[in-house]
C-alpha cells in the first residue's frame, strides 16, 4: 500500500498550500492563546511590582503558564501527527 503524503498534492508533486494553512491556523492560534495570558503576569510584573517579591512570584506565575502552554502546544501537534 503505498503512503499518502500530507500537504503534497500527489498528481503534481506541489505543497497544498491550503491544507497547509488548515494546519498551521489553529495551531498559531493556541499559541497566540497561551502567550496572551502568559502577557498578564508578566506585565503586573513588569509596571505594577517591578522588583519586588510579589513581581518576582508573578514573572513565575508567566513562566509556569508558558510551560503548560509549551505541553499542550506539543500534544496537539502529536495528535494532529498521528491523526494525518
Amino acid at each position: 500500500m503505498p503512503s499518502i503524503r500530507p500537504f503534497i498534492d500527489s498528481a503534481t508533486g506541489e505543497l497544498k498550500t491550503t491544507q497547509l494553512l488548515q494546519e498551521a491556523l489553529p495551531l498559531a492560534k493556541l499559541i497566540a492563546l497561551f502567550v496572551g495570558i502568559a502577557l498578564v503576569p508578566y506585565a503586573l510584573a513588569f509596571f505594577a511590582f517591578g522588583s519586588s517579591a510579589l513581581g518576582a512570584l508573578f514573572s513565575v506565575l508567566g513562566q509556569f503558564v508558558l510551560a503548560v502552554g509549551t505541553g499542550i502546544v506539543l500534544m496537539y501537534c502529536v495528535a494532529r501527527g498521528m491523526h494525518l
